[in-house]
């Protein structure tokens, strides 16, 4: 294979040499997206092994994604047949605290029970501080998330705005917060009102304002809980406003699977979230991390 050289500075993609399609090969790893300067769309990088490619610069262009058929596992390298918990083996994911089912639900942290799969694990990213946060992918929803994982974890979620609320000292701390929001906004994202297009922009300030006065009651129990200072309110004005590079959006969502669908082609329109969306349908390329993909775009 040819060697990836870089086109720009920017991340412009990635040319194997003068005249040929660009391309790289690997086991996928989730987009890596980033938020430039104001005013400017998010900026994706495409991991295959240890190649990048920056897919903006492949917007408009025809490209193919090849599953090899290999999957290796994201942890520890091995091959498997079947991926668990986005890139997983299934020793790796029956075994790995951040595989376990508390880090979908923190509430149900059993550290203090004994029972957690690697409590010094645990100690260095549980117990660090967490934000509550309202984002708008599909609508209102609420979400937490580690300090230092804004805004990243908005940008996988295809979130058109978000707003930090409270900051919590801890991740089972946070899930109970979570918890209480749960009672009146959803937790979930609907992707494909996500992947349309058609999301209206909300008014999170207002709806912060609505909610933790709602709340305050079920706020006040758990601050006598864990002490006042384990549940702060975060002072931000307005919420963080996100634009994707999208060329354009889908009619009707045709979603690809690369255990079906091996070979996906069509032309980039857009980037979002996790996802590519092609002329011909969009793949989520999170969900297939550790498969092993040639991936080609035609030449300019």
């Amino acid at each position: 294979m040819d060697q990836l050289i870089p086109l720009s500075r920017s991340g412009g993609g990635y040319l194997p040499g003068e005249g040929r399609h660009d391309r790289a090969q690997g086991p996928l790893r989730k987009l890596d997206i980033r938020l430039p300067a104001a005013g400017r769309p998010a900026e994706y990088t495409l991991r295959a092994g240890d190649q990048r490619v920056g897919l903006n610069a492949w917007l408009g262009r025809r490209i193919v994604l090849r599953h090899t058929g290999e999957i290796h596992c994201i942890e520890c390298g091995r091959a498997t047949r079947k991926s668990f918990g986005q890139g997983h083996c299934y020793p790796c994911f029956s075994s790995l605290a951040h595989c376990d089912l508390c880090m979908m639900r923190p509430e149900t942290c059993h550290y203090f029970q004994g029972t957690c799969r690697d409590p010094a694990w645990g100690e260095r990213h549980c117990f660090r501080p967490h934000t509550v946060y309202l984002a708008n992918a599909s609508g209102l929803k609420v979400g937490i998330t580690r300090g230092t994982n804004m805004p990243t974890r908005w940008l996988d979620q295809g979130a058109i705005q978000a707003l930090p609320i409270l900051d919590v000292e801890t991740r089972q701390q946070s899930g109970f917060v979570e918890t209480l929001f749960k009672a009146q906004v959803s937790d979930r994202t609907n992707w494909r009102a996500m992947l349309k297009g058609e999301v209206e922009p909300l008014d999170l300030v207002a709806e912060r304002d609505r909610l933790l006065a709602s709340l305050e009651p079920g706020l006040g129990e758990l601050r006598r809980r864990f002490g006042h200072d384990a549940i702060q309110a975060v002072d931000a004005a307005a919420p963080l406003s996100i634009d994707y590079p999208v060329l354009e959006w889908p009619r009707k969502i045709v979603s690809f699977n690369f255990d079906k669908t091996p070979r996906i082609e069509g032309t980039l329109m857009g980037l979002k979230g996790q996802y590519l969306i092609l002329d011909t349908g969009v793949v989520n390329l999170r969900k297939f991390a550790g498969y092993q993909v040639a991936v080609s775009a035609e030449a300019a």
